[in-house]
Protein backbone atom coordinates (compact mmCIF):
# COMPACT_ATOMS: atom_id res chain seq x y z
CA UNK A 1 0.00 0.00 0.00
CA UNK A 2 1.22 3.35 -0.84
CA UNK A 3 2.61 5.71 1.69
CA UNK A 4 0.11 8.44 2.47
CA UNK A 5 0.70 12.05 0.70
CA UNK A 6 2.20 14.34 3.42
CA UNK A 7 2.23 18.26 3.38
CA UNK A 8 5.71 20.02 3.61
CA UNK A 9 5.01 22.35 6.16
CA UNK A 10 3.56 25.69 5.21
CA UNK A 11 2.20 26.11 1.94
CA UNK A 12 4.09 25.31 -1.37
CA UNK A 13 5.30 28.51 -4.32
CA UNK A 14 6.80 27.24 -8.05
CA UNK A 15 9.18 29.11 -9.71
CA UNK A 16 9.21 28.81 -13.97
CA UNK A 17 13.13 30.04 -14.43
CA UNK A 18 13.15 30.18 -18.33
CA UNK A 19 16.88 31.24 -19.03
CA UNK A 20 18.99 31.40 -22.23
CA UNK A 21 20.40 28.53 -21.93
CA UNK A 22 18.06 25.98 -19.98
CA UNK A 23 14.83 25.82 -18.20
CA UNK A 24 13.66 24.92 -14.70
CA UNK A 25 10.78 24.61 -12.48
CA UNK A 26 11.46 25.01 -9.11
CA UNK A 27 9.21 24.56 -5.84
CA UNK A 28 9.66 26.20 -2.60
CA UNK A 29 8.40 26.07 0.97
CA UNK A 30 6.75 29.55 1.57
CA UNK A 31 7.48 29.38 5.22
CA UNK A 32 11.25 28.84 5.09
CA UNK A 33 12.54 29.52 1.81
CA UNK A 34 13.44 25.76 2.05
CA UNK A 35 14.03 24.74 -2.22
CA UNK A 36 11.99 20.94 -2.07
CA UNK A 37 12.65 19.89 -5.80
CA UNK A 38 13.11 20.91 -9.50
CA UNK A 39 14.10 19.75 -12.70
CA UNK A 40 15.97 21.27 -15.78
CA UNK A 41 16.04 20.80 -19.50
CA UNK A 42 18.59 22.49 -21.81
CA UNK A 43 17.73 24.17 -24.72
CA UNK A 44 19.22 24.58 -28.02
CA UNK A 45 20.49 27.86 -29.80
CA UNK A 46 20.53 28.54 -33.56
CA UNK A 47 23.32 30.54 -34.97
CA UNK A 48 21.98 31.06 -38.61
CA UNK A 49 24.15 33.49 -39.63
CA UNK A 50 27.30 35.52 -38.06
CA UNK A 51 25.94 37.50 -34.93
CA UNK A 52 22.37 35.95 -35.17
CA UNK A 53 21.35 34.23 -32.34
CA UNK A 54 17.43 32.34 -32.36
CA UNK A 55 15.95 30.17 -30.25
CA UNK A 56 12.71 27.80 -31.07
CA UNK A 57 9.75 29.66 -28.78
CA UNK A 58 8.05 26.36 -28.91
CA UNK A 59 10.98 24.06 -27.87
CA UNK A 60 10.60 26.78 -24.75
CA UNK A 61 7.36 26.21 -23.98
CA UNK A 62 7.74 22.14 -24.40
CA UNK A 63 10.47 22.73 -22.10
CA UNK A 64 8.42 25.14 -19.42
CA UNK A 65 5.97 21.82 -19.56
CA UNK A 66 8.27 19.50 -19.27
CA UNK A 67 9.91 20.82 -16.21
CA UNK A 68 6.75 21.22 -14.33
CA UNK A 69 5.85 17.32 -15.47
CA UNK A 70 9.08 15.92 -13.65
CA UNK A 71 9.26 18.32 -10.50
CA UNK A 72 5.26 17.41 -9.73
CA UNK A 73 6.72 13.64 -9.95
CA UNK A 74 9.71 14.18 -7.97
CA UNK A 75 7.75 15.61 -5.46
CA UNK A 76 4.89 12.80 -5.58
CA UNK A 77 7.92 10.32 -4.92
CA UNK A 78 9.13 12.20 -1.82
CA UNK A 79 4.87 11.96 -1.19
CA UNK A 80 4.70 15.70 -0.96
CA UNK A 81 1.15 16.37 -2.10
CA UNK A 82 1.25 18.62 -5.31
CA UNK A 83 -1.95 20.25 -4.07
CA UNK A 84 -0.04 22.67 -1.91
CA UNK A 85 1.02 24.33 -4.92
CA UNK A 86 -0.65 27.93 -4.02
CA UNK A 87 0.70 29.95 -7.03
CA UNK A 88 3.46 29.79 -9.58
CA UNK A 89 5.84 32.67 -10.66
CA UNK A 90 7.97 33.45 -14.05
CA UNK A 91 11.47 34.84 -14.21
CA UNK A 92 12.72 35.07 -17.97
CA UNK A 93 15.62 35.90 -19.67
CA UNK A 94 15.19 39.52 -20.74
CA UNK A 95 14.82 41.29 -24.36
CA UNK A 96 14.37 37.83 -26.19
CA UNK A 97 11.57 38.72 -28.90
CA UNK A 98 8.63 36.88 -29.90
CA UNK A 99 6.05 37.32 -32.08
CA UNK A 100 2.95 34.84 -32.43
CA UNK A 101 -0.08 34.20 -33.89
CA UNK A 102 -3.36 34.97 -31.37
CA UNK A 103 -5.10 32.56 -33.85
CA UNK A 104 -3.15 29.48 -34.05
CA UNK A 105 -0.59 30.35 -31.49
CA UNK A 106 2.06 29.72 -33.81
CA UNK A 107 5.41 31.85 -33.59
CA UNK A 108 5.74 33.96 -36.88
CA UNK A 109 9.03 33.58 -36.57
CA UNK A 110 12.17 32.28 -34.12
CA UNK A 111 12.41 34.45 -30.97
CA UNK A 112 15.57 37.10 -31.52
CA UNK A 113 17.43 36.76 -28.24
CA UNK A 114 18.88 39.29 -26.31
CA UNK A 115 22.82 38.44 -27.64
CA UNK A 116 21.66 38.85 -31.20
CA UNK A 117 23.66 41.56 -33.26
CA UNK A 118 21.53 41.40 -36.49
CA UNK A 119 19.70 44.73 -35.80
CA UNK A 120 23.09 47.18 -35.89
CA UNK A 121 22.72 48.82 -39.01
CA UNK A 122 18.76 49.11 -38.16
CA UNK A 123 20.63 50.78 -34.48
CA UNK A 124 22.62 52.90 -36.62
CA UNK A 125 19.55 54.38 -39.00
CA UNK A 126 17.38 55.36 -35.62
CA UNK A 127 20.50 57.00 -34.47
CA UNK A 128 20.48 59.55 -36.92
CA UNK A 129 16.46 60.46 -36.27
CA UNK A 130 17.97 61.43 -32.48
CA UNK A 131 18.68 65.14 -32.21
CA UNK A 132 22.00 65.35 -30.82
CA UNK A 133 21.07 67.32 -28.38
CA UNK A 134 17.75 65.30 -27.07
CA UNK A 135 18.38 61.92 -26.22
CA UNK A 136 14.36 61.30 -25.56
CA UNK A 137 14.55 57.37 -25.99
CA UNK A 138 17.08 57.38 -22.89
CA UNK A 139 15.59 60.17 -21.19
CA UNK A 140 12.17 58.44 -21.05
CA UNK A 141 13.16 54.74 -20.79
CA UNK A 142 16.97 54.79 -18.60
CA UNK A 143 18.40 52.67 -22.14
CA UNK A 144 21.13 53.67 -24.97
CA UNK A 145 19.97 52.93 -28.50
CA UNK A 146 21.62 49.39 -29.02
CA UNK A 147 20.77 46.13 -30.50
CA UNK A 148 20.38 44.87 -27.18
CA UNK A 149 16.50 45.21 -26.83
CA UNK A 150 13.31 44.32 -27.84
CA UNK A 151 12.34 47.36 -29.87
CA UNK A 152 14.63 46.91 -32.56
CA UNK A 153 14.71 43.33 -32.57
CA UNK A 154 10.94 43.89 -33.34
CA UNK A 155 11.30 46.59 -35.74
CA UNK A 156 13.90 44.09 -38.16
CA UNK A 157 11.17 41.72 -37.72
CA UNK A 158 8.43 44.18 -39.10
CA UNK A 159 10.49 45.12 -42.35
CA UNK A 160 12.18 41.64 -43.19
CA UNK A 161 10.10 38.73 -42.12
CA UNK A 162 6.50 38.55 -44.69
CA UNK A 163 4.72 35.83 -42.29
CA UNK A 164 4.80 38.98 -39.52
CA UNK A 165 3.96 41.87 -41.72
CA UNK A 166 1.13 39.60 -43.00
CA UNK A 167 -0.54 39.28 -39.33
CA UNK A 168 -0.02 42.25 -38.62
CA UNK A 169 -2.01 43.45 -41.45
CA UNK A 170 -4.85 40.96 -40.46
CA UNK A 171 -4.67 42.13 -36.71
CA UNK A 172 -3.28 38.39 -36.06
CA UNK A 173 0.02 39.49 -34.57
CA UNK A 174 1.07 39.41 -30.64
CA UNK A 175 4.16 40.66 -29.41
CA UNK A 176 6.16 39.84 -26.06
CA UNK A 177 9.15 38.94 -24.47
CA UNK A 178 9.75 35.64 -23.43
CA UNK A 179 7.20 36.20 -19.85
CA UNK A 180 4.61 37.23 -22.26
CA UNK A 181 4.66 34.17 -24.20
CA UNK A 182 4.50 31.79 -21.63
CA UNK A 183 1.74 33.36 -19.33
CA UNK A 184 -0.05 33.38 -22.56
CA UNK A 185 0.16 30.00 -23.44
CA UNK A 186 0.20 28.30 -19.74
CA UNK A 187 -3.53 30.52 -19.50
CA UNK A 188 -5.17 29.48 -22.17
CA UNK A 189 -3.18 30.35 -25.86
CA UNK A 190 -5.90 30.82 -28.22
CA UNK A 191 -8.50 30.12 -25.64
CA UNK A 192 -8.30 32.98 -23.47
CA UNK A 193 -4.74 33.40 -22.91
CA UNK A 194 -3.98 36.69 -21.13
CA UNK A 195 -1.73 38.73 -23.23
CA UNK A 196 0.47 40.80 -20.55
CA UNK A 197 4.14 41.69 -18.98
CA UNK A 198 5.11 43.27 -15.72
CA UNK A 199 6.95 46.46 -15.52
CA UNK A 200 10.77 44.99 -15.28
CA UNK A 201 9.86 42.61 -18.82
CA UNK A 202 8.61 46.08 -19.95
CA UNK A 203 11.14 48.52 -19.19
CA UNK A 204 13.64 46.15 -21.34
CA UNK A 205 11.95 46.63 -24.74
CA UNK A 206 12.46 50.34 -25.22
CA UNK A 207 8.80 51.32 -25.88
CA UNK A 208 8.04 51.63 -21.89
CA UNK A 209 8.06 55.13 -20.27
CA UNK A 210 9.89 53.66 -16.74
CA UNK A 211 8.55 57.33 -15.16
CA UNK A 212 4.80 56.72 -15.97
CA UNK A 213 5.29 53.01 -15.58
CA UNK A 214 2.95 52.55 -19.26
CA UNK A 215 3.67 51.99 -23.25
CA UNK A 216 4.96 55.46 -24.79
CA UNK A 217 3.37 56.37 -27.77
CA UNK A 218 6.40 58.55 -28.98
CA UNK A 219 8.51 55.75 -28.42
CA UNK A 220 6.01 53.16 -30.60
CA UNK A 221 5.78 56.20 -33.41
CA UNK A 222 9.65 56.77 -33.58
CA UNK A 223 10.35 52.67 -33.80
CA UNK A 224 7.11 52.49 -35.85
CA UNK A 225 5.84 49.86 -34.08
CA UNK A 226 1.62 49.48 -33.71
CA UNK A 227 1.02 49.68 -30.28
CA UNK A 228 -2.24 46.80 -30.56
CA UNK A 229 0.67 44.15 -30.79
CA UNK A 230 2.05 45.26 -27.52
CA UNK A 231 0.99 42.70 -23.80
CA UNK A 232 -0.70 44.80 -21.02
CA UNK A 233 1.50 45.81 -18.12
CA UNK A 234 1.10 44.46 -14.57
CA UNK A 235 3.47 44.80 -11.76
CA UNK A 236 5.69 41.70 -10.59
CA UNK A 237 3.19 40.56 -8.10
CA UNK A 238 -0.68 40.14 -8.86
CA UNK A 239 -2.43 37.29 -10.19
CA UNK A 240 -2.57 36.90 -14.09
CA UNK A 241 -4.36 34.10 -14.85
CA UNK A 242 -4.81 30.13 -13.80
CA UNK A 243 -2.98 27.32 -15.64
CA UNK A 244 -5.22 26.03 -17.76
CA UNK A 245 -3.42 22.27 -18.64
CA UNK A 246 -1.34 19.68 -16.89
CA UNK A 247 -0.31 18.88 -13.16
CA UNK A 248 -0.47 22.41 -12.23
CA UNK A 249 -4.23 23.22 -13.68
CA UNK A 250 -6.07 26.17 -11.71
CA UNK A 251 -3.09 27.84 -9.94
CA UNK A 252 -2.42 30.78 -10.29
CA UNK A 253 0.33 32.66 -12.31
CA UNK A 254 1.11 35.59 -9.68
CA UNK A 255 4.41 36.76 -10.13
CA UNK A 256 6.72 37.75 -13.24
CA UNK A 257 9.97 39.72 -13.21
CA UNK A 258 12.26 39.91 -15.31
CA UNK A 259 15.64 36.80 -14.46
CA UNK A 260 17.87 40.38 -13.18
CA UNK A 261 15.16 41.90 -11.24
CA UNK A 262 13.79 38.01 -9.65
CA UNK A 263 17.37 37.99 -8.42
CA UNK A 264 17.76 41.27 -6.81
CA UNK A 265 14.76 40.71 -5.13
CA UNK A 266 15.85 37.22 -4.38
CA UNK A 267 19.29 38.38 -2.70
CA UNK A 268 16.44 40.46 -0.45
CA UNK A 269 18.18 43.97 -2.01
CA UNK A 270 15.29 45.75 -1.17
CA UNK A 271 17.10 48.71 0.57
CA UNK A 272 18.44 51.74 -1.51
CA UNK A 273 22.34 51.03 -1.57
CA UNK A 274 21.85 47.53 -1.92
CA UNK A 275 23.42 45.49 -4.74
CA UNK A 276 24.00 41.89 -6.70
CA UNK A 277 25.75 40.54 -8.90
CA UNK A 278 24.45 37.10 -10.96
CA UNK A 279 26.47 35.20 -13.09
CA UNK A 280 24.79 33.45 -16.18
CA UNK A 281 25.04 33.30 -19.62
CA UNK A 282 25.82 37.40 -19.25
CA UNK A 283 26.40 38.72 -16.08
CA UNK A 284 24.42 41.79 -14.44
CA UNK A 285 25.22 43.78 -11.92
CA UNK A 286 22.48 45.61 -10.01
CA UNK A 287 21.70 48.22 -7.62
CA UNK A 288 18.95 49.34 -6.22
CA UNK A 289 18.33 52.91 -6.09
CA UNK A 290 14.79 53.38 -3.95
CA UNK A 291 11.54 55.09 -5.93
CA UNK A 292 13.67 57.18 -8.04
CA UNK A 293 15.23 56.67 -11.05
CA UNK A 294 19.33 57.00 -11.42
CA UNK A 295 20.55 58.10 -14.86
CA UNK A 296 23.66 57.24 -15.30
CA UNK A 297 26.79 58.86 -16.39
CA UNK A 298 29.66 55.93 -16.62
CA UNK A 299 27.64 53.79 -19.18
CA UNK A 300 25.20 51.83 -16.69
CA UNK A 301 20.82 51.60 -17.54
CA UNK A 302 18.37 52.45 -15.65
CA UNK A 303 15.76 50.09 -15.32
CA UNK A 304 12.68 49.03 -13.13
CA UNK A 305 13.87 47.03 -10.59
CA UNK A 306 10.12 45.20 -9.14
CA UNK A 307 7.11 46.58 -8.31
CA UNK A 308 5.29 44.10 -5.45
CA UNK A 309 2.00 44.68 -6.13
CA UNK A 310 -0.48 46.43 -8.06
CA UNK A 311 -0.71 49.78 -5.62
CA UNK A 312 2.99 49.58 -4.53
CA UNK A 313 5.74 51.78 -5.75
CA UNK A 314 7.58 51.02 -8.22
CA UNK A 315 11.78 50.50 -7.48
CA UNK A 316 14.85 51.39 -9.87
CA UNK A 317 17.91 50.06 -10.10
CA UNK A 318 21.18 50.92 -12.04
CA UNK A 319 22.42 48.09 -13.84
CA UNK A 320 26.04 47.51 -15.73
CA UNK A 321 25.09 44.28 -18.44
CA UNK A 322 28.20 42.29 -19.23
CA UNK A 323 26.95 40.46 -22.25
CA UNK A 324 29.45 36.94 -22.27
CA UNK A 325 30.12 35.24 -18.89
CA UNK A 326 28.81 31.45 -18.55
CA UNK A 327 28.49 31.51 -22.27
CA UNK A 328 32.20 31.72 -22.44
CA UNK A 329 32.51 28.23 -20.51
CA UNK A 330 30.09 26.99 -23.08
CA UNK A 331 32.14 28.55 -26.25
CA UNK A 332 35.34 26.89 -24.50
CA UNK A 333 33.28 23.49 -24.51
CA UNK A 334 31.29 24.07 -27.72
CA UNK A 335 33.19 25.40 -30.16
CA UNK A 336 37.61 24.65 -28.89
CA UNK A 337 36.55 21.44 -27.56
CA UNK A 338 39.05 21.99 -24.54
CA UNK A 339 36.22 20.72 -21.62
CA UNK A 340 34.38 18.48 -22.28
CA UNK A 341 31.69 19.61 -19.42
CA UNK A 342 31.75 23.21 -17.88
CA UNK A 343 32.74 22.07 -14.46
CA UNK A 344 36.02 21.18 -15.73
CA UNK A 345 37.34 24.76 -16.56
CA UNK A 346 37.59 25.25 -12.94
CA UNK A 347 40.14 21.80 -12.50
CA UNK A 348 41.85 23.26 -15.41
CA UNK A 349 42.33 26.70 -13.86
CA UNK A 350 43.15 25.44 -10.42
CA UNK A 351 46.32 23.03 -11.87
CA UNK A 352 47.73 26.38 -12.95
CA UNK A 353 46.31 28.77 -10.64
CA UNK A 354 47.42 31.78 -13.41
CA UNK A 355 47.12 33.11 -17.07
CA UNK A 356 50.77 33.10 -17.34
CA UNK A 357 50.48 36.72 -18.76
CA UNK A 358 47.33 35.48 -21.44
CA UNK A 359 44.14 37.59 -21.29
CA UNK A 360 41.18 37.04 -22.86
CA UNK A 361 38.29 39.66 -23.44
CA UNK A 362 35.15 37.28 -24.75
CA UNK A 363 33.68 40.25 -26.73
CA UNK A 364 31.40 37.96 -29.05
CA UNK A 365 28.71 40.03 -29.00
CA UNK A 366 30.38 43.42 -29.20
CA UNK A 367 31.10 44.50 -26.02
CA UNK A 368 27.91 45.99 -23.40
CA UNK A 369 28.28 48.33 -20.19
CA UNK A 370 30.63 50.25 -19.51
CA UNK A 371 31.20 50.82 -23.22
CA UNK A 372 28.23 49.71 -25.42
CA UNK A 373 30.81 49.21 -28.13
CA UNK A 374 29.05 46.64 -31.26
CA UNK A 375 32.50 46.94 -33.08
CA UNK A 376 34.48 44.70 -30.32
CA UNK A 377 35.46 41.22 -31.02
CA UNK A 378 36.77 38.49 -29.10
CA UNK A 379 40.58 38.34 -28.39
CA UNK A 380 42.94 36.04 -27.03
CA UNK A 381 46.51 38.06 -25.97
CA UNK A 382 49.64 37.50 -24.28
CA UNK A 383 50.15 33.98 -26.22
CA UNK A 384 53.62 32.21 -25.64
CA UNK A 385 54.38 29.12 -26.90
CA UNK A 386 54.15 28.41 -23.15
CA UNK A 387 50.18 28.77 -23.28
CA UNK A 388 48.34 25.81 -22.95
CA UNK A 389 44.52 25.29 -22.22
CA UNK A 390 44.50 25.86 -18.61
CA UNK A 391 45.91 28.93 -18.42
CA UNK A 392 43.13 29.75 -21.52
CA UNK A 393 40.69 28.43 -19.15
CA UNK A 394 42.37 30.65 -16.32
CA UNK A 395 41.77 33.79 -18.63
CA UNK A 396 38.43 32.90 -19.26
CA UNK A 397 37.33 32.80 -15.29
CA UNK A 398 39.27 35.95 -15.23
CA UNK A 399 37.78 38.08 -17.86
CA UNK A 400 34.65 37.40 -15.90
CA UNK A 401 36.14 39.03 -13.15
CA UNK A 402 37.65 42.34 -14.79
CA UNK A 403 34.06 42.76 -16.66
CA UNK A 404 32.48 42.92 -13.46
CA UNK A 405 35.01 45.37 -11.75
CA UNK A 406 34.65 47.39 -14.63
CA UNK A 407 30.47 47.26 -13.99
CA UNK A 408 31.37 47.50 -10.39
CA UNK A 409 33.65 50.67 -10.41
CA UNK A 410 31.13 52.76 -13.15
CA UNK A 411 28.28 52.09 -10.49
CA UNK A 412 30.55 53.42 -7.45
CA UNK A 413 30.97 56.90 -9.64
CA UNK A 414 27.62 56.74 -10.36
CA UNK A 415 26.46 56.05 -6.97
CA UNK A 416 29.02 57.84 -5.12
CA UNK A 417 29.64 55.13 -2.26
CA UNK A 418 31.50 52.00 -3.03
CA UNK A 419 30.10 49.22 -2.34
CA UNK A 420 31.84 47.27 0.75
CA UNK A 421 30.81 43.90 -0.59
CA UNK A 422 29.47 42.18 -3.46
CA UNK A 423 26.44 39.78 -3.01
CA UNK A 424 26.73 37.10 -6.07
CA UNK A 425 24.17 34.08 -7.04
CA UNK A 426 23.94 32.44 -10.63
CA UNK A 427 24.97 28.64 -11.93
CA UNK A 428 28.67 29.73 -12.17
CA UNK A 429 28.66 30.59 -8.39
CA UNK A 430 29.36 27.24 -7.65
CA UNK A 431 33.20 27.65 -8.94
CA UNK A 432 35.38 28.42 -5.92
CA UNK A 433 38.38 29.56 -8.36
CA UNK A 434 36.21 31.77 -9.90
CA UNK A 435 34.79 33.33 -6.33
CA UNK A 436 37.93 33.47 -5.22
CA UNK A 437 39.85 35.42 -8.35
CA UNK A 438 36.30 37.35 -7.83
CA UNK A 439 37.02 38.66 -4.91
CA UNK A 440 40.78 39.04 -5.58
CA UNK A 441 40.45 40.92 -8.46
CA UNK A 442 37.49 43.73 -6.41
CA UNK A 443 39.58 43.69 -3.87
CA UNK A 444 36.83 43.50 -1.47
CA UNK A 445 34.53 40.61 -0.19
CA UNK A 446 32.47 38.16 -2.27
CA UNK A 447 29.52 37.00 -0.49
CA UNK A 448 27.59 34.12 -1.76
CA UNK A 449 24.26 32.11 -0.25
CA UNK A 450 24.62 28.89 -0.16
CA UNK A 451 21.25 28.38 -1.71
CA UNK A 452 22.31 30.22 -5.20
CA UNK A 453 18.81 29.70 -6.45
CA UNK A 454 17.60 33.55 -5.88
CA UNK A 455 16.35 34.25 -9.08
CA UNK A 456 13.72 31.36 -8.86
CA UNK A 457 13.46 32.54 -5.41
CA UNK A 458 12.69 35.92 -6.52
CA UNK A 459 9.84 34.85 -8.67
CA UNK A 460 8.30 32.33 -5.97
CA UNK A 461 8.49 35.55 -3.04
CA UNK A 462 6.89 37.75 -5.65
CA UNK A 463 4.34 35.25 -6.85
CA UNK A 464 3.39 34.11 -3.29
CA UNK A 465 3.04 37.38 -1.80
CA UNK A 466 0.35 38.63 -4.50
CA UNK A 467 -3.16 39.93 -3.04
CA UNK A 468 -5.72 36.72 -3.64
CA UNK A 469 -2.18 34.27 -2.58
CA UNK A 470 -0.91 35.51 0.23
CA UNK A 471 1.00 33.00 1.58
CA UNK A 472 4.68 34.46 1.48
CA UNK A 473 5.40 37.44 3.75
CA UNK A 474 7.62 40.08 2.53
CA UNK A 475 7.74 41.89 6.21
CA UNK A 476 11.87 42.24 6.91
CA UNK A 477 10.99 40.50 10.04
CA UNK A 478 9.47 37.75 7.79
CA UNK A 479 12.07 36.94 5.62
CA UNK A 480 13.92 34.22 6.26
CA UNK A 481 17.95 35.13 6.02
CA UNK A 482 20.09 32.95 3.73
CA UNK A 483 23.28 31.51 4.63
CA UNK A 484 25.86 32.98 2.84
CA UNK A 485 29.62 31.52 2.06
CA UNK A 486 32.46 34.64 2.14
CA UNK A 487 35.31 35.01 0.06
CA UNK A 488 38.12 37.65 0.97
CA UNK A 489 40.76 38.88 -1.20
CA UNK A 490 44.03 37.04 -0.86
CA UNK A 491 46.34 39.14 -2.82
CA UNK A 492 48.24 42.70 -2.63
CA UNK A 493 46.10 45.66 -4.42
CA UNK A 494 48.77 46.69 -6.23
CA UNK A 495 48.81 43.23 -8.19
CA UNK A 496 44.95 43.51 -8.29
CA UNK A 497 45.74 47.00 -10.15
CA UNK A 498 48.42 45.53 -11.99
CA UNK A 499 46.35 42.90 -13.83
CA UNK A 500 43.29 45.30 -14.29
CA UNK A 501 45.24 47.82 -16.16
CA UNK A 502 46.41 45.38 -18.45
CA UNK A 503 43.49 43.72 -19.21
CA UNK A 504 41.67 47.25 -19.96
CA UNK A 505 44.87 47.33 -22.46
CA UNK A 506 43.08 43.95 -24.16
CA UNK A 507 40.04 45.27 -24.10
CA UNK A 508 41.03 48.37 -25.74
CA UNK A 509 42.83 46.02 -28.28
CA UNK A 510 39.19 44.61 -28.97
CA UNK A 511 37.68 47.56 -30.58
CA UNK A 512 37.27 48.67 -33.91
CA UNK A 513 37.66 45.10 -35.44
CA UNK A 514 33.63 45.92 -37.24
CA UNK A 515 32.73 49.14 -39.03
CA UNK A 516 29.54 47.95 -40.43
CA UNK A 517 27.11 44.89 -40.47
CA UNK A 518 25.52 43.59 -43.78
CA UNK A 519 21.96 43.54 -43.19
CA UNK A 520 21.69 40.56 -45.71
CA UNK A 521 24.69 38.24 -44.56
CA UNK A 522 25.29 39.69 -40.82
CA UNK A 523 29.06 39.12 -42.08
CA UNK A 524 31.69 41.95 -41.77
CA UNK A 525 31.69 44.06 -45.26
CA UNK A 526 35.58 44.46 -44.93
CA UNK A 527 35.95 40.52 -45.55
CA UNK A 528 34.07 40.35 -49.10
CA UNK A 529 37.11 42.41 -51.19
CA UNK A 530 40.00 39.03 -49.10
CA UNK A 531 41.17 36.48 -51.42
CA UNK A 532 39.54 32.96 -50.90
CA UNK A 533 43.27 31.82 -50.20
CA UNK A 534 42.79 34.07 -47.25
CA UNK A 535 39.76 31.83 -45.72
CA UNK A 536 41.45 28.58 -46.65
CA UNK A 537 45.06 29.53 -44.89
CA UNK A 538 43.20 31.18 -42.18
CA UNK A 539 41.03 28.34 -40.86
CA UNK A 540 44.27 25.72 -41.42
CA UNK A 541 45.69 27.84 -38.59
CA UNK A 542 42.97 27.96 -36.22
CA UNK A 543 42.08 24.75 -36.74
CA UNK A 544 46.02 23.31 -36.14
CA UNK A 545 45.89 26.01 -33.06
CA UNK A 546 43.21 24.83 -31.80
CA UNK A 547 44.19 21.11 -31.85
CA UNK A 548 47.23 21.90 -30.45
CA UNK A 549 45.99 24.36 -27.14
CA UNK A 550 43.08 20.91 -26.77
CA UNK A 551 46.14 18.58 -26.35
CA UNK A 552 45.08 16.53 -29.65
CA UNK A 553 47.86 15.66 -31.87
Amino acid sequence: MAAPKTAAVGPLVGAVVQGTNSTRFLVFNSKTAELLSHHKVELTQEFPKEGWVEQDPKEILQSVYECIARTCEKLDELNIDISNIKAVGVSNQRETTVIWDKLTGEPLYNAVVWLDLRTQTTVEDLSKKIPGNSNFVKSKTGLPLSTYFSAVKLRWMLDNVRNVQKAVEEGRALFGTIDSWLIWSLTGGVNGGVHCTDVTNASRTMLFNIHSLEWDKELCDFFEIPMDLLPNVFSSSEIYGLIKTGALEGVPISGCLGDQCAALVGQMCFQEGQAKNTYGTGCFLLCNTGRKCVFSEHGLLTTVAYKLGREKPAYYALEGSVAIAGAVIRWLRDNLGIIETSGDIERLAKEVGTSYGCYFVPAFSGLYAPYWEPSARGILCGLTQFTNKCHIAFAALEAVCFQTREILEAMNRDCGIPLRHLQVDGGMTNNKVLMQLQADILHIPVIKPFMPETTALGAAMAAGAAEGVSVWSLEPQALSVLRMERFEPQIQATESEIRYATWKKAVMKSMGWVTRQSPESGDPSIFSSLPLGFFIVSSMVMLIGARYISGVP
